[in-house]
């Protein structure tokens, strides 16, 4: 076993999207804080609904796939397939935009918390033109497992530590997505398995957590993405009750150009994507595809 450790730190920073939504960005500040295969991780949290309330109004996608975990809160997604799906505390929307989408994520709410956390996922070349793709998963299709250190939710892939197993809805895709929702008790130890080259981090959103190696422990603070390097396992210990995020995927290793919506391989294909965009051809897809959720 090959334990991880910090490689380094991306603070979050303080910024806005869609029509002036307050949010935390640590993941896609800038082209020097990505993590192939992913783009972007932005957290939104506010009981204050002018911080939420005017949302994500129409707009367009191409060449990745988004996916919004929805930790407290009601929005509203709809998109030019004629999709719509009310997005809950505790589920998960998972987006392909693929050629394209346009679509909008709007509150249902005009009072109260709003929280949660929307992911950019990138895709290899050979997938970025294939049409577009959506999913909601309700919360009580996520499982979520008692472990003595705490409890875990299962987003995507396959959680493994010691002799428990649990696979997520998800799966089966290029990049082999884990994605993990943990909540860890005050001084607890827990160490998880990890494909050996994938790409991982952590992001704790409630409290800090501390990742442990043979010789030191390496403090990743609230808000903060911890970057970590390769190895089959990572061993996290919570001094106090800790909330965190657990992101792994198989690195794509190919050229990434982006254009605000827009992620493709190269300026030209952009260019494209912006021509298509503005002659109305982003959407022709052949047919919609439905990700299909694992039994």
């Amino acid at each position: 076993m090959t334990t991880r450790t910090v490689q380094r730190l991306i603070p979050a920073i303080q910024a806005s999207d869609g029509a002036g939504v307050k949010i935390k960005r640590s993941l896609g500040q800038n082209q020097h804080t990505r993590l192939d295969p992913f783009l972007m991780l932005d957290f939104f949290g506010s009981d204050q609904a002018g911080d939420y309330i005017k949302g994500f109004p129409p707009h367009p996608h191409r060449g990745f796939e988004t996916v919004t975990y929805m930790l407290a809160g009601h929005m509203l997604h709809e998109d030019h397939l004629g999709n719509q799906g009310h997005l809950k505390s505790g589920g998960v929307q998972w987006m392909t935009a693929g050629r394209g989408i346009i679509h909008s994520e709007m509150p249902q709410q005009d009072a109260g918390l709003m929280q949660g956390f929307q992911l950019w996922l990138n895709l290899p070349a050979a997938e970025k033109m294939k049409p577009a793709a959506y999913v909601d998963i309700s919360p009580e299709l996520i499982p979520q497992i008692a472990l003595a250190q705490g409890t875990a939710k299962v987003i995507a892939g396959t959680l493994q530590t010691n002799d428990i197993q649990q696979s997520g809805p998800i799966q089966g895709l290029t990049t082999e997505p884990q994605y993990y929702d943990l909540h860890l008790t005050a001084g607890q130890t827990i160490t998880l398995q990890l494909a050996l080259t994938h790409s991982a981090f952590v992001y704790p959103y409630a409290g800090e957590i501390k990742v442990v190696d043979d010789k030191e422990q390496r403090k990743v603070p609230e808000h903060h993405a911890g970057v970590l390097t390769n190895g089959t396992a990572v061993t996290l210990y919570a001094e106090d009750d800790c909330r965190l995020l657990l992101l792994a995927a198989a690195p794509i290793g190919e050229p990434i150009v982006q254009y605000g919506p827009f992620v493709m391989n190269s300026m030209a294909e952009i260019e494209q994507a912006i021509s298509d965009y503005q002659q109305g051809r982003l959407t022709d897809n052949k047919a919609a595809n439905s990700i299909v959720l694992a039994r």
